[in-house]
Formats: C-alpha cells, sequence, structure tokens
C-alpha cells in the first residue's frame, strides 16, 4: 500500500487500518454508502479526506477526494472528473479510476440520490463513463441537466498543499475543476429537443438515501426482492 508522506504522519493507527482495508473500488463505495451525507448546517466547506473519517459525513466532492486518495493508497492514480450542469442544478464530482486488465474506466461517487453514485469499470473511454450519468441527471422537476464533464484532474499536482490531512477546507481542488476546459455533451438543439422525465421517475429519482437531518438511511418498506425472469417488467 503506498501511502503519502503527509498522511503518514497524520492519520491515527486505526484510521490508517481502515485505510487499507479499503483496498478495491467497491470497498470505498460500500463505505462511502454508510456514511450520511454533508448537509453542511454551517455553511459552505470542503473538507479534506482526513475530516471525513473524523466526522464520518461527506458530500459529494468529500466523497470524491477521499476516494481518490483510497484508491491511491492501493496503487492507482487520485483521479477526480467534474460533471457540470446547467443553471438549474449542482454540478458532481467523481473518482474515475481504470481496471488494471481491461483499461476500461468505472467511477466512485457519493450522492444521496440512486443514479449517481458507482460505475463498475466496464466504459471504454472516460466520455462513454460520463454519459452513463446523463439520462438521470435529473433536477427535481425532471429536466435532464448534465452539460459538459472535465478531467481527470489528478490529485498528486496538491499533495504540496497537505490536501489529504488539512485540518479544515481544501478549496484549491473544487477551483481547479471549475478552472478546467469543460467538454460539452450536447448541441443546443440537442438541448432543446430533450425529453423531460415522466412522473414515475420523477418520484423514484427524487428518493433521498439520508433524510437531512437524519443519519439513519431510507429503506423501501417492502425490503428488497429478487426479481424472477420478467416479473417486474
Amino acid at each position: 500500500m503506498h501511502t503519502p508522506h503527509s498522511t503518514a504522519r497524520s492519520f491515527t493507527k486505526t484510521e490508517l487500518k481502515l485505510l487499507k482495508s479499503l483496498d478495491t473500488p467497491r470497498k470505498v463505495q460500500d463505505f462511502l454508502d454508510g456514511l450520511p451525507p454533508n448537509f453542511e448546517p454551517d455553511g459552505d466547506e470542503c473538507r479534506s479526506p482526513l475530516l471525513v473519517l473524523r466526522t464520518l459525513t461527506a458530500h459529494c466532492i468529500e466523497a470524491a477526494m477521499f476516494a481518490a486518495m483510497a484508491l491511491r493508497m492501493h496503487g492507482r492514480r487520485a483521479l477526480l472528473v467534474d460533471l457540470a450542469a446547467n443553471t438549474k442544478d449542482d454540478d458532481h464530482v467523481l473518482a474515475v479510476f481504470q481496471d488494471s486488465k481491461t483499461r476500461c474506466w468505472g467511477a466512485v461517487a457519493k450522492s444521496n440520490h440512486y443514479c449517481n453514485g458507482y460505475r463498475d469499470p466496464v466504459y471504454r473511454s472516460v466520455r462513454e463513463l460520463m454519459m452513463s450519468y446523463f439520462h438521470e441527471y435529473l433536477n427535481y422537476a425532471g429536466e435532464k441537466t448534465l452539460r459538459s464533464y472535465a478531467g481527470p484532474l489528478d490529485l498528486a499536482r496538491f499533495d504540496r498543499l497537505g490536501w489529504t490531512t488539512r485540518d479544515g477546507d481544501v478549496w484549491e481542488i473544487p477551483s481547479a475543476l471549475v478552472g478546467l476546459r469543460h467538454t460539452r455533451i450536447l448541441t443546443r438543439a440537442q438541448e432543446r429537443g430533450l425529453r423531460p422525465a415522466d412522473e414515475f421517475v420523477r418520484r423514484v429519482n427524487n428518493i433521498e438515501r439520508y433524510r437531512r437531518g437524519s443519519r439513519k438511511r431510507f429503506l423501501p418498506p417492502y425490503g428488497a426482492k429478487r426479481s424472477k425472469g420478467k416479473a417486474n417488467m
């Protein structure tokens, strides 16, 4: 396990043991899914991975930075990609990775909605991976709002700033993401022709994994049942 110099001096033995156990993207995603969102009750913040561990909460970019650090500690590069929405929605940040054998791309991501999270490494390019988020990248009105992406950004360039263990915010990273050249994914004509999500899709999309002010995850009251053939079609 590769441990950045600043990390080795700052994480406790217990924290390092946990990070050592997160040795696959799937395990990192499972850990992040178990954390309630950082709803930022005291205002905007962008806390370091160290503070994510200390508070056990994270919003999307905090989770992406944590994931990038954890992946790097196990031999991968710490790469982030920015998904930029139009003015009617929020941007989203992913930690991306490549499968060592297929070289296909996947992503670790935290969202309070079902559709903007993990992606298995089955995508042949970063653009193909980004487009997997397009159809369900919806605002509460059901409008498809994803418009561009940028990156990957290698977080190794921020090592001198101690981004993994800073006792506070790391605004340099979101600022760098916003400043990258973004690649548009739609023409103006395509934007005008987009079909809004129907009522069923909006209702499903607007279910939140964690309710604001609660650390308890939402689960459907009927539980999870396996589909048999086409029974649910």
